[in-house]
């Protein structure tokens, strides 16, 4: 099984996408969207997952929904090697991937190199509860405390010409991890 469930990096994606969004439902397009990768492999993938058991899906109209099976004997071990593998800002991509976020990025120290037990967050997008769970989640898999500080995007693009503290922020190291600044 091991040999069939890790022999595609879109499968690792789809089932890092999934994983680490549970209570979340995906169409094919969707995750190829998320993940940017060809639909037709997503599909392939989502099959097969949904074959070993570690996904089940359900038809709505014309659409068919991919979610994680929680039942599933292996889903909190594959959690959290995907968690460990991906490092911190791997999976916190993987989270705000499956929460439509548009830009996120590490700030201060963590950015910096130092070994540090919280980690500074800007997120622009919406808060959701699932990125809530998710971020407790990454905190508790990883040990360290998030300050995630979220701005909805018509706030960030006035506040980043104009806000001194994230001009600030703009002028130190930081950690991308998805969209533009």
């Amino acid at each position: 099984m091991l040999k069939s469930l890790f022999s595609s990096s879109i499968r690792a994606d789809v089932l890092s996408l999934l994983l680490n969004s549970p209570d979340e439902k995906f169409y094919v397009r969707e995750v190829a969207r998320l993940l940017r990768k060809n639909p037709s492999g997503v599909k392939r993938e989502l099959d097969k997952l949904e074959e070993m058991g570690l996904l089940f899906s359900e038809r709505v109209a014309n659409l068919k929904y991919f979610q994680a099976n929680k039942e599933s004997s292996l889903f909190s071990e594959l959690k959290d090697l995907i968690a460990k593998s991906l490092g911190l800002p791997g999976a916190l991509k993987s989270l705000f991937r499956a929460n439509d976020v548009k830009s996120a990025f590490i700030y201060g120290a963590y950015a910096e190199g130092e070994e540090t037990p919280t980690v500074d967050l800007i997120v622009v997008g919406h808060f959701t509860p699932s990125l809530l769970t998710g971020l407790h989640d990454i905190e508790k898999n990883f040990g360290k405390r998030i300050n995630c500080t979220v701005i909805e995007e018509d706030e960030y693009k006035i506040k980043k010409k104009k806000d001194a503290a994230l001009k600030r922020i703009f002028a130190e190291k930081r950690i991308t991890l998805l969209g533009r600044i």
